[in-house]
């Protein structure tokens, strides 16, 4: 079957949002929607690592500016 006209530029467009779909998933979407396993997994990776012996320039530790004291 050849397509032609406006079938054709449906199915590129459907293509193309299918194929940013597939991409975009797990970079932004799978994340967002599992925050919890992502913070598991942070919290386990930086177990026995204190922040504050390897903050360079003796900075201080990042914080949230927005946080209320």
């Amino acid at each position: 079957m050849h397509l032609t006209g406006w079938k054709y530029y449906a199915a590129l467009l459907g293509g193309c949002t299918g194929v940013l779909g597939v991409v975009f998933y797990p970079i932004f979407i799978y994340p967002m929607m599992h925050v919890d396993e992502y913070k598991k997994i942070q919290e386990y990776n930086r177990r026995g690592i204190k922040q504050e012996e390897i903050q360079p320039g003796g900075m201080r530790v990042w914080s949230d500016p927005f946080d209320r004291k």
